[in-house]
């Protein structure tokens, strides 16, 4: 049975920010046709952790394919770093250290736990999201420690990657900040399909 599970946050759960278009699950759906089932496990404002805790148990029976995008939340939770004062650059770039470390350790847990389900899975980087320059300059900058961390893990386990900050690439692609539009979705699925059609599964890929 093809069967795929959309774990995360709202970059799948998006329907909120996009009704009445349709949302990323009801995207894949009509990408991939009436032989595959898509199940949306993913929850809006979820984190690493809320995937290991509370939406493995929730991933249906019958699954084939599972792929993950979580870890804005994450770094939303330590955004507050970038408006603090520091002493040198060395100590603001020891804090950003400091909470890539601690992402890194959560995501990585959140996988492996992931991967006791013995299922391809797959996982998505942290797009760069729409912020108004010059704001979203040290955000992307921001993000590339989370994402690298990201990136580390999934080679590490030899898991295909959907590159969002190459998919979502025009401000057309965001419904705010933060969340895709429908036009964005629509991206993103398109990725999600050509991976889980392809039946690749021998070694690491980027799909974008």
């Amino acid at each position: 049975m093809n069967h795929v599970a959309l774990l995360g946050d709202s970059i799948f759960d998006n329907r909120v920010y996009v009704a009445p278009a349709p949302d990323v699950g009801e995207q894949l759906r009509s990408q991939l046709g009436r032989d595959w089932t898509v199940s949306l496990v993913a929850v809006d404002g979820h984190v690493a952790s809320d995937v290991r805790d509370r939406q493995i148990a929730r991933v249906p029976d019958g699954t084939s394919h599972i792929v993950i995008s979580v870890g804005g939340n994450d770094a939303l939770g330590r955004a507050s770093i970038l408006n603090e004062s520091a002493r040198s650059v060395a100590e603001a770039v020891g804090r950003l250290a400091e909470a890539q470390a601690r992402f890194a350790q959560s995501y990585g847990a959140m996988i492996d736990a992931v991967l006791t389900l013995g299922l391809p899975t797959a996982v998505c980087t942290i797009y760069d999201a729409n912020y108004p320059e010059p704001h979203r300059r040290l955000v992307v900058s921001a993000l590339s420690l989370f994402n690298d961390a990201i990136m580390r893990v999934a080679f590490a386990r030899g898991l295909d990657v959907v590159d969002l900050r190459l998919i979502c690439d025009d401000p057309a692609d965001y419904a705010n900040p933060i969340e895709p539009s429908a036009r964005g979705g629509e991206k993103i699925a398109k990725a999600i399909a050509d991976l889980v059609r392809s039946g690749r599964a021998d070694r690491s890929s980027i799909w974008t």
